[in-house]
C-alpha cells in the first residue's frame, strides 16, 4: 500500500515547495524572490537525482507507478521547469513581477506533472492533471495589472475547466462500462470482453480533454491568445514542461489500459495529428508576433509527436519520447532568444524587431538561425531526427498517408521559420537590443550546441527513450 520510496521525488518536491512558501512569507516579499527561485532550481536538481536513482514499483494501492517511462519523462519535465525558473528571474525583476510565489507555483505545477506521468489510475491521473492546471491558471494571470495577462489567464481558466469536465465525463463513462478506474483492470476488461461502445465514447471524451491540455487541434483555440498574453517566461514554461507531461500522459493512457484496442482509437489520433500539423503550419504563415508564431508552431509540433503515438507500436513511443527531448531543447533555446528581445528596457515581440540582427548581434542571430533550421527539421540538426523517427514509425505501421501529410506540412512550416532567418540576415538593421543576462546567453548557447552535436551523439537520448518505451510494453 504505502511504498513511499517509489514516490520520493514527488514527496520531496511537495515538501520543498511548502518549505519555500514559508521562507518567502517570513523573509518578506521583495527580498526573497531570488533566494526562493534559486532554491526552487536546487530542489528540482535534487528531484532529478532522486528520479534517476529511484526504484521501480507501484505505490498507493497501485494508483502510482514508477517505471523507466515515467522516469524518462520526469527528467525532461524537471529540466524544463528548472530552466523555466532560471529564465524568468531577470525578466520578473525588470517587469516588477518578482513575487516569491511565482517559482513556488511553477514547482507545484511540476509536482502535478510528475504525478501525471506516473499515474496508473484515472483518479491519480486527474489529481495530477488538476494540480498542474490550477497552478498554471494562476501563473498565466500573475501580472494582474495588465489587461492582456488577465485576459489570457481567464481564457485559459474557462476553457481549461471545460476540458476538465470533458475528461471527467469520459472517465466516468469508462468506469461505468469497465467497473474500475485502475489501468490494469480496465486493460483486462477491454482485452477479455472487447471494447464496448460506451467505453469507446468515454475514451473519445478522455482524448478530447487531453488534446486540450497539449493544445492539439481542434482543441487548440486557447493557445495563441494565452501564449501572447502571458508574460514571456510563463509562455516559455507553458511551451515546454506541460507539453512533455501532457503528451507523456496521452501515451500512458492510450497504450496502458487501451493497448489491446489500438485499431479502435488509432483513427482519432490520426485525425487529431493531421489537423494539428495542418493548422499549425498554415495558420502561422500570417503571424507577425513571434510569441503567436511559437504558439502555432507548438500546435504543429504536437501534431508531429502524435504521429508516433498513432503508430501504436514500441518504435512509435520511442519516437515520441525522442521528439519530446529534442523539442524541449529547441523550445528552451528559442524562448531564451525571445526573452533577449529587449529595447530601452522594454520587451519587443514583433518578428520585424529582429531585422538586421546579424549585424547588431551576430552570435545571437547565428544561434537563432540554427534553432529555426532545427525547428523546420533541416538536416543534420536535431529537429530533423525528431521528425525522421516519428515518420519512420508511422510508415512501419502502414500509416503512409499520415507520414506524407506530415512531410508536406513540414515543408509549409519551413516557410515561417526561414522567414525569421531572412529578416535577421537580409533586412536593414533596426536599433540593437539591450545587453542580455548571462543566464539567457548560456541557455541559448547550450541549446544551440546540443542541437548541432546530436547527430554525432544520439545514443544517450535514443537508448533511454527505447528503454522507456519498452517498459510500457511490458518488456
Amino acid at each position: 500500500m504505502l511504498n513511499l520510496g517509489v514516490a520520493l521525488p514527488e514527496i520531496f518536491m511537495a515538501v520543498a515547495s511548502l518549505a519555500l512558501l514559508m521562507l518567502g512569507v517570513f523573509t518578506g516579499k521583495d527580498r526573497s524572490f531570488r533566494t526562493v527561485s534559486w532554491a526552487a532550481v536546487g530542489a528540482m536538481v535534487i528531484a532529478v537525482i532522486l528520479v534517476i536513482t529511484g526504484d521501480n514499483g507501484s505505490a498507493f494501492s497501485g494508483q502510482f507507478l514508477a517505471d523507466p517511462f515515467a522516469r524518462f519523462c520526469k527528467v525532461l519535465i524537471l529540466t524544463g521547469s528548472a530552466l523555466g525558473v532560471i529564465m524568468s528571474m531577470k525578466f520578473a525583476e525588470r517587469e516588477r513581477m518578482a513575487r516569491f510565489e511565482f517559482p513556488i507555483l511553477l514547482m507545484l505545477a511540476t509536482v502535478g506533472m510528475m504525478a501525471m506521468v506516473s499515474a496508473s489510475d484515472m483518479l491519480s491521473l486527474y489529481v495530477g492533471l488538476e494540480l498542474q492546471s490550477l497552478a498554471l491558471y494562476v501563473v498565466a494571470a500573475i501580472r494582474r495589472d495588465t489587461v492582456r495577462a488577465t485576459e489570457s489567464g481567464l481564457k485559459y481558466f474557462v476553457l481549461g475547466s471545460i476540458a476538465s469536465g470533458m475528461l471527467l465525463y469520459g472517465m466516468s463513462m469508462v468506469y461505468g462500462f469497465t467497473g474500475s478506474t485502475n489501468f490494469n483492470v480496465i486493460s483486462d476488461a477491454v482485452s477479455n470482453g472487447g471494447l464496448s461502445v460506451g467505453t469507446l465514447v468515454g475514451l473519445a471524451f478522455i482524448f478530447a480533454g487531453l488534446c486540450f491540455k497539449v493544445s492539439a487541434a481542434p482543441f487548440h483555440m486557447w493557445t495563441p491568445d494565452v501564449y501572447e498574453g502571458a508574460p514571456t517566461p510563463v509562455t516559455a514554461f507553458f511551451a515546454v514542461a506541460p507539453k512533455v507531461a501532457g503528451l507523456a500522459l496521452f501515451v500512458r493512457v492510450a497504450l496502458g489500459p487501451f493497448a489491446h484496442v489500438v485499431a479502435d482509437w488509432q483513427q482519432i489520433i490520426v485525425l487529431v495529428s493531421i489537423l494539428s500539423m495542418v493548422w499549425g503550419s498554415f495558420a502561422a504563415l500570417r503571424q507577425n508576433n513571434i510569441k503567436r508564431l511559437m504558439a502555432y508552431s507548438s500546435i504543429g509540433h504536437v501534431g508531429f509527436a502524435l504521429v508516433g503515438l498513432a503508430a501504436g507500436t514500441e518504435a512509435g513511443v520511442q519516437a515520441v519520447l525522442v521528439y519530446l527531448g529534442i523539442y524541449l531543447v529547441m523550445n528552451i533555446g528559442t524562448f531564451a532568444v525571445i526573452l533577449s528581445m529587449r529595447r530601452h528596457d522594454r520587451m519587443v515581440e514583433e518578428i520585424a524587431d529582429l531585422s538586421g540582427l546579424s549585424r547588431t548581434k551576430p552570435l545571437m542571430a547565428a544561434a537563432t538561425a540554427l534553432l529555426m533550421f532545427s525547428m523546420a527539421g533541416i538536416p543534420p540538426l536535431a529537429g530533423f531526427f525528431g521528425k525522421f523517427y516519428v515518420f519512420k514509425a508511422a510508415v512501419d505501421s502502414g500509416l503512409i498517408t499520415l507520414a506524407v501529410i506530415g512531410l508536406v506540412t513540414s515543408v509549409v512550416s519551413a516557410y515561417y521559420y526561414l522567414r525569421v532567418i531572412k529578416v535577421m540576415y537580409f533586412d536593414e538593421p533596426v536599433e540593437g537590443f539591450d545587453r542580455n543576462g548571462t543566464e539567457l546567453n548560456v541557455i541559448m548557447a547550450v541549446a544551440t550546441i546540443i542541437i548541432m552535436v546530436f547527430v554525432f551523439f544520439p545514443n544517450p537520448l535514443t537508448d533511454s527513450a527505447a528503454a522507456a518505451a519498452s517498459s510500457l510494453f511490458g518488456h
